[in-house]
Order: structure tokens, then sequence, then C-alpha cells
């Protein structure tokens, strides 16, 4: 099936709350990051973006490729990393995903996690890419929570965002949206409303998952 759908992973924060990076937090047998992009591997997705900030030399000192994939391309099971950076992270989570926006082709989907938010299973994940709409969130129980899938038209339109200017949030934005042109998918798998901003809520989610 051809996909013309992107992955994009935020991790530009400070994680002050954590009190380490979100990405590097082992999980298992390797980083938060590496687990997440496993998961996005067994989709039809090819292409990830990842867009850091904050820290982004820790992530380089502990995974040495991603500094690689700065400057092009870097296969991981079978996905083609790409790595931005972006040099105003004070400015918030919307200005790292405006920075990768604008490595991305204008032509494709995006389907935009956090990387505090646990991608879901790729069955259901599969649902989302495969949903053709402006914008598709998943729904758990009547919560929505993430990833989102952008078409691109919309997201075209997040880079003419001032980030001084107080819409400057992908929530406010959302909310401009007709209901017409979102689609709810309901899943099964609670992971997408999760938010794991605190140690206790990393171990709580290793705990329930082992």
């Amino acid at each position: 099936m051809e996909n013309d759908t992107v992955f994009v992973l935020l991790a530009g924060g400070k994680s002050e709350r954590m009190g380490v990076d979100k990405g590097l937090l082992k999980h298992q047998h390797t980083f938060w990051i590496l687990e997440q992009l496993h998961r996005v591997s067994k989709t039809i997705i090819s292409e990830v973006f990842i867009g850091l900030g904050y820290h982004y030399q820790h992530y380089f000192n502990a995974i040495p490729w991603f500094k690689n994939a700065l400057l092009k391309p870097v296969n991981f099971n079978g996905l083609a990393i790409r790595i931005v950076i972006n040099k105003h992270p004070e400015l918030g989570s919307f200005s790292t995903l405006q920075s990768v926006l604008k490595e991305i082709k204008p032509s494709n989907s995006i389907l935009l996690n956090p990387i505090d938010i646990p991608i879901l299973n790729f069955k259901e994940l599969q649902k989302i890419v495969e949903t053709n709409n402006t914008i598709v969130i998943p729904s758990f129980k009547g919560k929505n929570g993430h990833p989102i899938k952008i078409n691109s038209t919309f997201w075209k339109q997040l880079l003419t965002v001032d980030l001084k200017n107080k819409d400057a949030r992908l929530d406010y934005q959302l909310k401009k949206i007709p209901t017409k042109d979102i689609s709810f998918i309901k899943v099964n798998d609670d992971s997408i409303i999760e938010n794991l901003n605190t140690k206790q809520e990393w171990i709580s989610f290793l705990k329930k998952n082992m």
C-alpha cells in the first residue's frame, strides 16, 4: 500500500519534572526513544523526523548515529530517520514542531507524537495511518490522545503561525477545524492518553507493561 505519511516525534523539551531526558530513559535493553521508533517500524510508515531542542547533545552522546541523521536519513529498523534541531526550544514545543515541518515535503501527511506519550500498538496505529481526513485523532473511552494525523493542507498553515502569538499551540489550532474535517478513531489501547512526565509516572508505566 502506498503511504505518504511521515512520523514526527517531538523530543525537544527540558524534561525538568522527569529529571532526565525522556527519550534517554532506559526501556528494557534500549533507550525509550529507540523503543518508540521500533513501534513505528511495524507500520507501513517509512520516514521519521525527530525534533530535538534542549539537551540535543545528550542524545548525540548516547546514540551517536543521531548526529549523522542531521545531514541525511539514517536507516533504523527499515525507517529513514532524520534529526531536526530546534535552535530556540525556549519558544515551546510548537516551535519544535515548526522546525520539523520546514523539513518535510509539502505533499506529506504527518503522524505527530510527543516523546512522553507511548506509541500505541501497531494494528491500531495502522488504522490512524489509513484514515483520510484533515485531522485524525485516536480516542480511548471518550478521551482523545496521540498520535494525531494531520494532512498537508492543514500543517502547512501551522508554519504561518507567529510563535509570539498566544495561539501558537497545536491544541488551539485544532479547535479552529470544522467537526466534519476531524475523524475520531476508537482504540482499545490506553497508551494514547498516557503522559509520562515524572519518574513516578514512568515507574508506574513500566510496572503496568511488564
